[in-house]
Parts: structure tokens; sequence; C-alpha cells
């Protein structure tokens, strides 16, 4: 769905209106086109921590441009800040005395990171210190404009020392594919020992030769999902109800190659089935022997006040929305049937984190999901992981029917002043399927643009 206000704005006309009256005036997001570089400028480094090796590592065998930032008066697309160096609270102005002077040299849409040591593996004035940086990278989400992203990233353990183990997650957070992922905290290596990372041939097709399981794929964000883990080489087992199955089967048959090689495979049933979790485990033994990627995308909303609530609609959205994905997943891991260093991935909401008046089912349902990423975070067997992405306001068939008002409320109510798109939620879960992501576990991401609700 198109945004007018964003249209409007962008006019001379709005642009007066923007400056005079204070408008939000949302920058238009740059997001990535495959085939483009990941990063289409220069990338600024600082600190003096344990990850500075680690980090030139990985930049490079990403192909990212990177100088230290000492003695540059270039403009950059992103700053990169090692602050794992930082032990007492009194070397903290050292932020300010990197970022503040390249605040009015960045290009737009520009990619902040500062790179940290997890609090909870410390102690005393550097557990401190390092928990301090949550709140210095959440408030310059809200400040640096033009489009820009800030997060924070916690690397762990073995983690620090391996170039494999922080790569995917710097090719995500520093591209365009993270336009609408702002002020958050990604842990790395925080739940134990992970398995190597494995080499990607491609980074442009990392997920080549994997076979990705994607609930609700015929529309909306699962399509999308679908869609973007196909362009990086995955083969789709899509699955949707039999309402959507002409879309569903749309959408398989478009993934297809150019010389008629299918992009995938698709299966039609309600996931709230008694037997659906053993027949979804079934054609994936019958048609591709296992799955790396499962994507819990299908999900219903049956919104109304507590006190106005019909006891079905209050079951049914937990059943599609949390009890389906618990059976399912627990079905495939009895059979074994998720291969080693496969993914396991939960789309939540921010109204699972946040709350939402009228949605004690859906909320409930989505805070459900983040609980089965906790749950299974710390046991899964084979290098397999589990994390989830809680999407805002993101633009979709069901958001437009939300009335003007507080549709335009969503929009406006995050650091980038506007909605996101489905690619944004589809390109978030293919950082978390990389099959280099595997000490990225146990993390929710919210794609969000930084909304003002939660944390």
């Amino acid at each position: 769905m198109s945004d007018r206000y964003q249209s409007l704005i962008h006019t001379p006309v709005g642009q007066v209106l923007a400056r005079t009256l204070g408008l939000p005036n949302p920058v238009p997001l740059e997001r990535y086109t495959a085939g483009e570089p990941l990063v289409t400028g220069t990338v600024l480094l600082g600190g003096e921590g344990r990850l500075g090796g680690t980090l030139v590592a990985a930049l490079d065998t990403l192909g990212i441009a990177h100088v230290p930032a000492a003695g540059t008066d270039q403009r950059v697309k992103g700053l990169v800040f090692d602050a794992t160096g930082l032990t007492s609270s009194e070397q903290l102005p050292a932020l300010a005395e990197f970022f503040t002077p390249l605040m009015r040299s960045l290009d737009p849409c520009p990619r902040l990171l500062v790179l940290g040591t997890p609090p909870e593996s410390l102690h005393g004035a550097e557990r401190v210190t390092q928990r301090a940086l949550e709140g210095f990278t959440r408030s310059l989400g809200k400040e640096v404009g033009r489009g820009g992203t800030v997060q924070l990233v916690y690397v762990a353990g073995p983690s620090q020392d391996d170039p494999a183990a922080v790569a995917s997650t710097l090719a995500f957070l520093l591209s365009a594919k993270s336009a609408y992922v702002s002020g958050q905290v990604v842990r790395i290596g925080c739940h134990g020992p992970t398995a190597a990372a494995p080499q990607v041939p491609d980074w442009t097709r990392p997920l080549e030769g994997r076979v990705a399981l994607v609930t609700g794929a015929s529309r909306g964000i699962g399509e999308q999902i679908a869609r973007v883990l196909h362009r990086d080489g995955a083969q789709v087992l899509g699955i949707d109800v039999p309402q959507a199955a002409s879309e569903l089967q749309a959408v398989i048959r478009d993934l297809a190659g150019p010389d008629g090689e299918p992009g995938g495979d698709h299966l039609v049933l309600d996931i709230t089935g008694k037997d659906s979790a053993q027949r979804i485990a079934q054609h994936v033994k019958d048609r591709f022997g296992g799955v790396d990627i499962v994507v819990h995308n299908a999900g219903i909303t049956r919104d109304k006040k507590l006190a106005n609530i019909k006891p079905d609609a209050f079951a049914s959205v937990i059943a599609v929305n949390l009890t389906a994905p618990e059976r399912i997943t627990t079905e495939l891991l009895r059979q074994k049937l998720v291969n080693a260093n496969g993914r396991i991935v939960g789309v939540a909401s921010t109204s699972g984190i946040a709350g939402n008046l009228g949605q004690t089912n859906y909320a409930t349902s989505k805070a459900g999901v983040i609980g089965l990423v906790d749950s299974l975070a710390d046991d899964l067997p084979d290098g397999i992981t589990a994390n989830a992405v809680a999407p805002g306001f993101i633009e979709t068939q069901m958001t437009a029917a939300v009335p003007f008002a507080t549709r335009e409320v969503g929009r406006r109510l995050n650091s980038l002043s506007q909605g996101g798109l489905p690619v944004d939620v589809a390109e978030t879960i293919a950082w978390f399927a990389n099959p280099a992501s595997t000490a990225v576990n146990g993390n929710v991401v919210r794609v969000c643009g930084q909304m003002v609700l939660g944390a």
C-alpha cells in the first residue's frame, strides 16, 4: 500500500510544510537489490577493543571497503565502533569522541554499529560499562535521521576471535537489507558452544543447496520470505490453507528458474489440524529428505477487547500462531528432519513485546513465539539455532484495512517515521537462515524502525 503522506512530504510544498510545522519527514529507505554490492560506500572503524582483527578480517571477506576513522574527511556509509575495550564508565566518552565529529559526514541511509561484550558475562565496572552501551545506541537511533539505523552487537567468547562467526551479522546490519531494523541489540555466541561457521562461497547466494519450509507463504510477509530465501539460493516448501491454494501455487511456480527448474514445492493444509505436523514431516521426508530452514510465519488476528471476545476467537489465534509452530517444530526435531546447522525462525510481533489494545489473544500468541525461541535456543542439537523476528507496522493487506487515523499513527511512531515492507521482515529472516549465522541464536530482533512501543 502506498504511503500518501510520504509522497506528499517530498514535494516542494511538502518540504516547506515539514520544515515550518516540524512534521515527520520520512526518508525513502534504500533496500537491497540482487546483484548489488552489500555496501555501496566506505565504512569507518574506531575503538580499540578485542574485536579489531576479527572485524577487519570479516569485512575483507565480505568485500566491504573500510578505513580507520583517524584523519579521514570523506563521506561514509557506515561507522563501526569496537567498544569491547571499554572497562569503566570513565571511558564511555570515547563513544562521543568517535561518533560526534562524523555525524555530519554520513551518506543517506547510513549504518552505525557498536560492538560490545555481553554484560552478563562480566563483573563489576566492566559489566556496568558494557550495559551502558544500550542506552547510547537506542538514543543515537532516534537522532541519526536521514534513514539511518543504529545497532548494538554483543559478541561473546570464541566468536570474538572468529571472523566467520560475525560475518553474516555484519553483512546484514551494514547493508540495505536491514533498512527497517534499528535500535536493536543482537547477541552472537551467547548460548554456549556453537558449531564452526562454514565458509560461504557466494555471499549473493548464501542459501545455495538448502531447503526452506515457510508457513503462510501465499501472500504478504510469507510470500516475501519465500521469494527472498529463494533469491538467496534456497528451495522453498511453501505451506498454506486450502483457501489460499491457488495463490500459493502461483508463488511457488513463480520461483521456477528460466530453464523451468522448480524453485520448490507446495503443500496445502491447515496447520492446526490434528495430524498436520505429521503430514508436514512426511512431505519433507518424501520430497527433500530433510529441511534446513523452518519459518513459522502463518498467523491470524481476531481483534476484540477481552470483555467482548468470544472463546473461539481467543483459542483460534493461539492455535494458529503458537500451538501449531510448537507441534511442527517438535515433530520435525523428533524425526530428525531438521538438518545439522539448521535454522528455526519464529515470526513474533511487537505486540508480543509491548502488548496492544484489543489484542490480548494475538499478543499472548506472539509472546509465546518468543518463549518458543527461548525454550529451544539452549537445547537444540547439531548446530541448529532458533531466533525470532518481531515485526512492527508493516505495509500489508492487513494493515491496509486499519482505520486511517490508526494507520497513520502506526506508521509514524518510530525513528524512521514510516511503515516497513514485507521484504524487510524477509531479509531479517534470511540473515538468521544464513549458514554462517551459527552463533546467532536465541535472538528476538524487532523489524519496526525502532518503534516507540516496547524496549
